[in-house]
């Protein structure tokens, strides 16, 4: 049986589905058959696809762009996954809310968690608010996590 991933982020239009793009693209170019998916925090773009400006940078570092649209994770889904990835403690936080208080912090984790170059606790911006640069950023920091990231799965 496959070691299943969900990276959360707050709306599951930019950070997160980057975040799975990337895995799954690592993931397959390294044989590692796991099951990766992504959600978000707050109910606000459910049924949203992945923001253009996201899929843009994306293609642009030669990245596919999965089908997605987005959903708010459920207490089952944290439950079930071997590992959950928040891009900020503020996701770690709505989630414990949305599990009645507990989460199993050996599995639940900040993407920066896996990065040994991030400022530990520092978490990844929302590119949202702003410009191309910021989703070149969150790339970025993406790709320096993701070795650490596969790692713990294999």
């Amino acid at each position: 049986m496959s070691k299943s991933v969900i990276f959360v982020c707050w709306g599951n239009i930019c950070r997160s589905p980057m975040a799975a793009d990337v895995a799954a693209q690592e993931a397959a170019e390294q044989g590692h058959e796991l099951d990766i998916s992504s959600a978000g925090v707050s109910r606000e773009e459910i049924g949203n696809g992945i923001d253009p400006r996201a899929a843009r940078t994306l293609r642009e570092h030669g990245y596919e762009v999965r089908p997605h649209t987005a959903h708010q994770i459920t207490a089952e889904e944290i439950a079930d996954a071997d590992l959950v990835i928040g891009m900020e403690q503020l996701h770690l936080d709505r989630m414990r809310q949305i599990c009645g208080g507990e989460l199993d912090t050996d599995k639940v984790k900040l993407l920066t968690d896996f990065d040994p170059e991030a400022i530990p606790g520092s978490g990844v911006d929302d590119p949202w608010y702003g410009g191309q640069d910021g989703f070149t950023d969150t790339l970025s920091a993406i790709e320096s996590a993701m070795p650490g990231v596969l790692d713990r799965l294999r």
